[in-house]
């Protein structure tokens, strides 16, 4: 198992949540959209300029600048 930060992902790793890393208004924002430890996530693509990403999380696909996906800590499965 590798553990990094949701930014570094490449296109079509499967990856777990471990840990939120931001103050309490950001990590509300995170888990409204769903991604809460323990979830689930596929990394999709970047665009073009390599900001923001596409990931698949429940069921939905959601794209996160990298700015706030660094503060999503996972492991791969």
């Amino acid at each position: 198992t590798t553990i990094m930060p949701l930014n570094i992902s490449s296109s079509g790793m499967h990856l777990k949540v471990l840990a939120l890393r931001s103050d309490e208004s950001e990590r509300r924002r995170i888990f409204d959209l769903g991604i809460i430890p323990g979830t689930e996530i596929k990394a999709l693509q970047k665009s073009p300029l390599g900001d923001p990403g596409a990931y698949f999380i429940r069921g939905t696909v959601i794209a996160l600048r990298n700015e706030d996906a660094r503060k999503i800590i996972v492991e791969t499965i």
